[in-house]
């Protein structure tokens, strides 16, 4: 009878195949969910659109009205301009609302999540790892939390988990085309968020540990640099040119809450550094942002699984690139895994810098946003270090750490998941944080006819009452300065409504005495929102 066995460099391949389809189904609904916790309610969590959000989506609509996208918007203290026009092409094909105002954010949120994987895959040589990343990625509360909000930082850590994965596929097969994505990646990171631009400096360190690593890697690698490097100045230069035709732009509004400005540090620069470094580092284990916005007060940005993980994986690293740098100097030797720890480790301290060198609002989550990936990944590799110890033990061993292991990493995903969709989104401090009251107005005068005249009577400036401009663009709404309350004159006395962002007793007295026909109305909603209404 015939022999019907298969063969076992069969069954290794298929095994092999197996693994890799299982592979992409866990990446897939890890991306999945990711996307999930980023999307679900997002017209109530946060509860309300922040100002800042909304000066974007005022220079979105702005921009499409004209035609004119720039590279740089100077209001709200200057913004670099990519996240704005990403956000107008939004609103052109998908219309004005709070889900296409988020979406870039949320759209970079989510793609970060895969590069993560694929950086920490690349890094380590190992799926395990860039799956445990991605998940804490996916399920991390800060990053949950910033990619819900329309918010231009979102997309540095996605420029520099694509740009460090690309460069190390690159200088690992030695291929062009993955030099010149790293590099045109780099160079895009200008237009995203002004902490990029302290960047550089890892690429520096970095090279320092290549030409350290590995033999003669100037001389192999050179044209590749080159490449790298035209590819980064093609990205970067709309920006580039426009900082020197503006120089005004760059300036930005770091000086005025740089550490280093005397104003800012009373005389005493390196104790305010010091004193900043402290809060950075301790808002990741023990005190938190205490900026609702940013975080849940007074809570630590990690949950306590993720914070140990995250501790251990950075002593760890960082007591490995020691190793290395000891053994290059002592004994010559090279190794390349030096490259993986001087990346983390450069990449940590460098991205944190634009939060400690700063003297207000510290702790500072938002400032600190590009420190989220080497973070994530140092927490993976705790996991990846202790699973990787039993592999020497019993397959009973073995099956109880990875059955710890993954339930460690299911209350990671749920403890973050609840926290911030049932405890955070439902804090009254929260709906004050994102001024729920205006966003609140917004949504009421969407129900109005467009032909009824609207006015708002408000205090704030013209930040602050961006909210309810950009939902309700632009539906014969006009904003009205208590002070000016003598341009309010409807054309029709009998359809026209009134409404207050806050009480203002003698605003609301002068419109009861000039229109005795409008009835007031105070309208207290959940979260803190509280507005009043004529009609």
């Amino acid at each position: 009878m015939e022999n019907l066995s298969i063969p076992a460099t069969a069954k290794k391949n298929l095994g092999g195949k197996n693994k890799k389809i299982l592979t992409y189904i866990l990446l897939a609904l890890i991306v999945a969910l990711g996307l999930f916790l980023r999307t679900y309610h997002i017209d109530t969590a946060p509860p309300g659109i922040y100002p800042d959000e909304a000066v974007n989506g005022q220079d979105a609509i702005r921009a499409l009205e004209t035609g004119e996208f720039q590279w740089f918007y100077p209001a709200n203290q200057g913004r670099e301009g990519l996240f704005m026009n990403l956000v107008a092409l939004c609103f052109k094909f998908f219309g004005i609302s709070i889900l296409t105002l988020k979406l870039p954010a949320i759209i970079f949120g989510t793609f970060t999540i895969l590069g993560t994987y694929l950086l920490a895959k690349e890094l380590f040589q190992k799926e395990r790892v860039g799956l445990i990343a991605a998940f804490l990625y996916a399920t991390s509360f800060w990053a949950i939390n910033f990619s819900r909000i329309s918010f231009r930082a979102n997309m540095l850590p996605f420029v520099l988990v694509f740009t460090f994965y690309f460069l190390f596929k690159a200088v690992r097969v030695k291929k062009f085309r993955y030099f010149a994505a790293s590099g045109f990646i780099f160079g895009i990171g200008v237009h995203t968020y002004i902490a990029f631009r302290i960047a550089p400096l890892i690429l520096a360190i970095l090279l320092f540990s290549f030409i350290l690593s590995r033999k003669k890697f100037l001389r192999e690698y050179w044209k590749h640099i080159a490449v790298f490097v035209a590819m980064m100045f093609l990205a970067a230069a709309p920006m580039l040119y426009t900082f020197y035709a503006h120089p005004e732009f760059f300036e930005s509004r770091s000086d005025s809450i740089s550490a280093l400005s005397p104003a800012m540090n009373h005389g005493h620069p390196l104790l305010t550094v010091f004193e900043g470094f402290g809060l950075s580092l301790a808002k990741f284990n023990f005190y938190g942002d205490q900026n609702w916005r940013h975080n849940y007060p007074p809570y630590p940005v990690l949950d306590p699984l993720v914070g140990i993980a995250f501790l251990f994986g950075m002593i760890y690293s960082a007591s490995t690139l020691l190793h290395f740098l000891i053994r290059r100097i002592k004994q010559r030797k090279r190794d390349a895994r030096m490259d993986i720890h001087s990346l983390l480790i450069a990449w940590f301290f460098i991205m944190l810098a634009p939060e400690f060198m700063t003297a207000e609002g510290l702790p500072h989550a938002l400032r600190s946003i590009g420190t989220l990936p080497p973070v994530i990944i140092f927490a993976a590799l705790t996991f990846e270090y202790f699973l990787e110890k039993t592999q020497k033990n019993s397959k009973f061993y073995k099956k109880i750490i990875a059955s710890v292991v993954i339930l460690m990493l299911v209350s990671i995903g749920l403890f973050n998941s609840i926290k911030y969709h049932y405890f955070w989104a439902h804090k009254e401090k929260v709906g004050l944080s994102f001024n729920k009251n205006l966003t609140d107005i917004a949504k009421y005068i969407q129900t109005l006819p467009p032909q009824q005249e609207k006015f708002v009577v408000t205090n704030y400036n013209t930040l602050e009452k961006a909210p309810i401009e950009v939902l309700i663009h632009p539906n014969n709404t006009s904003f009205i300065f208590p002070d000016r309350l003598s341009e309010i004159n409807p054309q029709n006395n009998r359809d026209f409504m009134i409404f207050f962002t806050e009480y203002n007793r003698d605003a609301i007295r002068e419109m009861r005495q000039k229109f005795p026909e409008l009835a007031f109305t105070e309208i207290n909603n959940p979260l803190g929102s509280i507005y009043y209404i004529l009609k």
